[in-house]
């Protein structure tokens, strides 16, 4: 899909051969360091640390300590970085847009930003992905941009089009930015979480991703994002504000057990758990629900498979738990079967087990790219 926001990704910005891409979680970051060899991608090495700082803002200066100690777990051969920005601090929307240059739209929704996205968000920057239609293949309008290859055969010339687009605070940019700079790196592409799992999906899953209709739930920490995808047209975008945060503060609440024993518990398999961790799983069960059902009374086509990603997913017992409320097969899936695997000995065994918390860092990797 390739998504990115402008500010840090100048169309004269050059290919480049690796990337460190980095998931700023709210409890845990989760980097990749990705290589690109020809039409191959290589993974060769990811880092799981504790965020600096729990449940608030971070500053720049600590940002910039932070990604200092991710570039040095990932090794440190490159400078190039990409951060995904996370559901709490980005706005992603599908709209129709006229059929102009890129730079335009971006001018068009900082002028018009409560009309197209019905929300007042002054001080943001913008970005727009126009997305190509399945059918009717056809040359580009003189001056508009041609689409990223993989999500359709090519640009029609209806009388608008289709696009994707996001939002995110000029001062979050800024930081960053500044953050990079400080750790001796550069800033290379800020990413909406959001379309990680997409990128990723569409280079593992490709057969699945242009004929089928299927939702990919993300599980973050803070929230789940659902994105349904019909035959390889991304359709409906959600966020719910319910993560894995607050599966685990709920199921502490109910045992009387700590935080940290409620989270060992909610990725093991203990039967004794299960009333207990289904009263918090069904609230989140019912909002997917919710956003499947959007989908499929609008569309008249039913959403086939439930792709889970993220660290609460490790739990088999959730993922049987969403099965049952949603009424639609629900499956896990490895974001690295796509990549050239190079990594070092430990890595390289705990890999498989891992992999779905590397999702939104890969395919922001991807989108960097």
């Amino acid at each position: 899909m390739g998504f990115t926001l402008p500010f840090l990704n100048g169309a004269s910005r050059k290919k480049r051969g690796q990337i460190i891409s980095v998931d700023l979680g709210s409890r845990t970051t989760k980097a990749v360091l990705l290589e690109r060899r020809g039409e191959i991608y290589a993974l060769l090495r990811y880092a799981l640390l504790d965020a600096p700082i729990f449940d608030k803002k971070i500053s720049a200066d600590q940002l910039a300590n932070h990604l200092h100690a991710v570039a040095a777990a990932l090794g440190g051969t490159t400078k190039y970085v990409s951060v995904a920005v996370g559901l709490g601090d980005s706005v992603v929307r599908q709209v129709e847009l006229p059929q102009i240059p890129l730079d335009e739209m971006r001018l068009v929704l900082k002028m018009n930003h409560k009309n197209y996205l019905q929300q007042d968000l002054p001080n943001h920057t913008y970005d727009c992905y126009i997305i190509p239609p399945r059918t009717q293949e056809a040359e580009p309008k003189k001056g508009v941009p041609p689409a990223v290859a993989g999500l359709g055969t090519g640009i029609i010339t209806p009388a608008k089009f289709k696009v994707l687009v996001a939002a995110a605070k000029q001062q979050l940019a800024a930081d960053f930015m500044h953050a990079a700079g400080t750790a001796g790196l550069v800033a290379d592409a800020l990413v909406p979480s959001l379309v990680g799992p997409i990128n990723a999906f569409e280079k593992s899953l490709p057969e699945s991703f242009a004929k089928e209709t299927v939702a990919l739930v993300d599980i973050g920490f803070k929230h789940t994002s659902v994105c349904v995808l019909d035959r390889g047209e991304l359709a409906t975008i959600r966020t719910v504000n319910i993560g894995g945060d607050q599966l685990t503060a709920g199921l502490s609440e109910a045992m009387n057990v700590s935080y940290a024993e409620a989270e060992g518990i909610k990725v093991g398999m203990a039967p004794e758990v299960e009333t207990a961790l289904m009263t918090q799983v069904l609230p989140l069960g019912r909002e997917i629900r919710a956003s499947l059902d959007f989908f499929e009374h609008q569309q008249d086509r039913p959403v086939t498979e439930v792709y889970l990603s993220g660290g609460s997913t490790r739990s088999e017992m959730i993922v049987q738990m969403l099965h049952s409320e949603l009424l639609v097969e629900c499956k896990t899936w490895n974001p690295t079967t796509f990549l050239q695997l190079a990594l070092p000995g430990q890595q390289a065994v705990e890999i498989d087990h891992v992999g779905p918390q590397l999702t939104v860092a890969i395919g922001t990797a991807l989108a960097a790219y």
